[in-house]
């Protein structure tokens, strides 16, 4: 019987750990290997061929597009992209984010910059002025 109840709890429990999470998708689909295939001169159609629809495109200023994209893993890790494209008469004058952004850790902290601010601010700290010793006056006389 005790064994019986131990499967049972432990297949209830280990039902809990099983939780599929979607990955989510936002936005453009911005791939580096599209970007690479953009070339200044391009027309707006050659642009949305290779690049889709954009998502921001402001009906008052059609010179730019906005490419938008976002990317969260089913384990929780999210990446973002931003692409924005500019063009002058009609042809694709100006591009920036194309560069693919760096996925690796930044460097460590320059310690010794650091410890050279931390004493900077302990020294502006002690150079301040004292705090002035006074009563605030009471209405109506002294007490």
């Amino acid at each position: 019987m005790r064994l019986l109840l131990l499967a049972v709890l432990a297949l209830s429990l280990s039902a809990c750990q099983i939780l599929y999470r979607l990955p989510t998708r936002q936005g453009n689909v911005i791939d580096q290997r599209d970007l690479n295939k953009l070339q200044i001169g391009m027309t707006r159609e050659q642009v949305k061929f290779v690049m889709g629809t954009p998502v921001a495109a402001n009906p008052f200023r059609d010179e730019r597009w906005d490419y938008f994209g976002y990317y969260k893993s089913p384990r929780g890790q999210s990446t973002s992209r931003t692409v924005s494209l500019y063009f002058a008469d009609n042809k694709l004058s100006r591009m920036e984010g194309v560069q693919q952004a760096s996925t690796e850790d930044l460097s460590a902290p320059d310690m010794q910059a650091i410890q050279t601010d931390f004493k900077k601010e302990a020294n502006d700290s002690r150079t301040a002025a004292p705090p002035v010793d006074r009563q605030t006056p009471i209405p109506g006389g002294t007490p």
